[in-house]
């Protein structure tokens, strides 16, 4: 082993206090176990404890962690090449933007590559604003989540006082572009105050009267998430996006989807294949490089595409070593493990949703693919977010080995989101910890 390795893994735990005080960190929900090594859906901590995690770690190891094809190709990839320069062409770059505009939908021909999921929201933004003379306002919806950026930072939750207060993005307002905000489609919780049986889409109505009397001249683009992820697992009616394009259409706006986390993840590679619906420019971070980092945009033929004079350049926007993960997780992907997404997804669906009737708390479970998330509420009547219950769910998850991911503006939605390589075996795991923790919380709040 490399002697910095050794030196690194040598650390006792009764030293870390005097590490963490060299170290700032602006987010994340903190307070659980130090992770030391993992392996498929499992990880250990420092002193030997497995957890199989249903966050991938922000959602980015589609194939778990350590993954041997990854691992390998990686290794054998970065004894030619690691990092190169974005004004140097090399093959995996070339290979990389093939294969994806291959899956993406058929109109989609051309990528760009940047460092992350904020800075490809961003980089959609710029083509949006280039494809829309005089166009220069954006609108994004309520509770949506598009990254920590200053350029997204005006589009994200964390800068509203969606949380009942002030947290985070706000204090950055004065310096970040703000969004024109409408009403998500949260039919469980609707903001609008309506029910979904004969609402007639309130929020398209009031999308149009933005676009028409909220904004002035013409928008640039609509940012969306075709499923809410930090905003609480959200999943879009199907006639919601549809009237969304059409607005598109009629007012000549740029459809955006930020797919970083339902790429892949909802069991189709791309949003458009789950809903049937086609934005015009497609945005993906995350689990694009198999736990590696790059971004990406794809847009529709038709659309003025980046000029070479410096409209968009990161130094690490060439990373080839991502772009042979990513490029190994689409092969990977294609050979069965998406289909695991989708069935192993509907089994995890299908008995939270009979853990319901057992646990009346449980107010709403909502699961596309591996994209679950579980509202939990006081009173299933009143709808009162049970904040409290979840918070001890996820402590008494730590106990009983596994992680949870926690989303919702009142933290109220339990993420269950692990590897798309899940067995059936690690799903039970999932289910019977999910309820020991469940019960256990229960009894202590």
């Amino acid at each position: 082993m490399d002697q910095v390795l050794e030196k690194i893994y040598a650390i006792k735990k009764y030293e870390l206090d005097d590490y963490a005080k060299h170290l700032m960190i602006g987010g994340g929900t903190r307070g659980g176990p130090v992770l030391k090594r993992g392996k498929g859906c499992w990880v250990e901590d420092i002193d030997g404890k497995k957890y199989i995690d249903c966050t991938s770690q922000s959602w980015a190891l589609y194939l778990g962690y350590a993954n041997d094809e990854i691992n390998n190709i990686v290794h054998e990839h970065s004894q030619n090449l690691t990092h190169v320069h974005q004004g140097f062409d090399t093959l995996p770059r070339f290979a990389f933007a093939k294969k994806l505009a291959q899956i993406a939908p058929a109109s989609f021909n051309r990528v760009s590559f940047t460092v992350g999921g904020g800075p490809a929201v961003e980089s959609a933004m710029k083509l949006a604003v280039k494809n829309r003379e005089g166009a220069g306002e954006f609108i994004c919806l309520y509770d949506s989540y598009h990254g920590a950026t200053l350029g997204t930072m005006g589009a994200s939750w964390i800068s509203t006082m969606g949380s009942g207060k002030f947290i985070g993005g706000s204090r950055f307002n004065r310096i970040i572009r703000q969004f024109i905000r409408v009403p998500n489609p949260y039919c469980y919780r609707c903001p609008l105050g309506l029910e979904p049986e004969g609402c007639e889409m309130m929020c398209l109505k009031v999308l149009r009267l933005t676009i028409e009397k909220g904004i002035n001249g013409p928008t640039a683009a609509i940012i969306l998430e075709p499923l809410q992820a930090s905003g609480g697992q959200i999943i879009f009616p199907k006639e919601y996006l549809q009237g969304v394009r059409k607005l598109c259409d009629e007012f000549g706006i740029i459809l955006v989807y930020d797919e970083i986390q339902t790429y892949a993840r909802i069991g189709t590679f791309f949003a458009n294949e789950y809903y049937g619906v086609e934005p015009d420019i497609i945005a993906l971070g995350k689990g694009l490089g198999a736990g590696f980092p790059i971004g990406a945009n794809i847009i529709r033929d038709g659309l003025k595409g980046y000029e070479p004079d410096s409209e968009e350049l990161h130094t690490f926007a060439n990373n080839s070593v991502s772009q042979v993960a990513g490029l190994k997780l689409i092969d990977i992907l294609e050979n069965g493990v998406l289909e695991n997404c989708r069935n192993m997804g509907n089994y995890l669906g299908k008995e939270l949703k009979d853990m319901q009737k057992t646990f009346p708390q449980i107010g709403d479970v909502r699961q596309a693919g591996l994209h679950i998330g579980l509202e939990l509420v006081i009173d299933p009547a009143t709808k009162a977010p049970a904040t409290g219950l979840l918070a001890a769910v996820r402590k008494a998850g730590f106990e009983n080995g596994i992680i949870f991911g926690v989303g919702g503006m009142a933290k109220n939605v339990l993420k269950i989101k692990p590897p798309l390589i899940i067995t059936k075996q690690d799903a039970d795991s999932v289910l019977e910890s999910f309820r020991k923790s469940f019960m256990t919380a229960l009894k202590n709040i």
